[in-house]
């Protein structure tokens, strides 16, 4: 694999941001990947290495660039439960000030510089996120219906935008919930939103499953679960984008 760590520049500034792909001199189709509230750390870069490891340029930008560079938060090795509130405590003001107007104008940073790299294959890009990446990811595939082929979202409030967003989307979608953050009644009202806009969409409730399953440095983390996360995304991605 190959790493970089690119200055996309943006409307409001330069997010850094971290970028991984098979170093084998082909192009590959595009991934954006958005960081979970946490950010972009070790166990985030790991999981976009093993995304690039199945043939993808994958590209994580820092969201909150607008408040300095990654980390803006200085986390531990590993976010226990006893760690969590105080570092949320922090992070949320930035989780609150990403508005869905500096998503859609980020994102269009990020998408124009996936197609100027020249390892990327032309044509159409998924998106994912987790956690509020996962609404990102959902927001980024309603604003550019002709750019992004498939779209993920792990443990995501993806319905805080509410249903209209879903009717916007073009692109197959895969929701997958953590079973402490919906339950069954709500996971119903999400898919009836979801059959009603039309979308293409698998969504479905990982079991035994908390807020942050495929984190591996959190106590949340399910291994369990994050394989059946990639034995969901891996197949979507590749039915929908072109491989050389």
């Amino acid at each position: 694999m190959r790493t970089s760590t690119p200055h996309i520049p943006t409307a409001d500034g330069r997010a850094d941001a971290f970028a991984v792909f098979p170093d084998d001199g082909e192009q590959h189709p595009g991934v954006l990947m958005y960081m979970d509230g946490f950010g972009i750390r070790p166990a985030l870069r790991e999981m976009a290495r093993e995304l690039a490891g199945h043939g993808y340029y994958v590209l994580v930008p820092h969201v909150f660039y607008r408040n300095g560079p990654s980390p803006v938060v200085e986390l531990p090795g590993h976010i226990g439960e006893e760690e969590r509130p105080a570092v949320f405590a922090r992070l949320m003001p930035l989780i609150q000030e990403h508005t869905a107007e500096r998503t859609l104008s980020d994102a269009d940073a990020y998408l124009g510089f996936l197609a100027a790299q020249p390892e990327v294959a032309a044509g159409p890009v998924a998106v994912t996120g987790y956690c509020i990446g996962g609404l990102l990811a959902m927001r980024t595939a309603a604003a550019h219906p002709g750019r992004v082929a498939a779209v993920a979202a792990f443990h995501s409030p993806v319905g805080a935008d509410g249903p209209g967003l879903f009717s916007r989307i073009a692109a197959p979608v895969h929701l997958g919930h953590a079973e402490g953050d919906l339950t069954p009644e709500a996971l119903g009202a999400l898919n009836r939103d979801l059959d009603a806009a039309g979308a293409d969409h698998t969504s479905e409730i990982y079991p035994g499953t908390v807020h942050g399953f495929t984190m591996s440095d959190t106590d949340a983390f399910d291994p369990a679960a994050l394989q059946r996360h990639w034995d969901r995304l891996l197949p979507l991605l590749g039915r929908t984008l072109t491989h050389g």
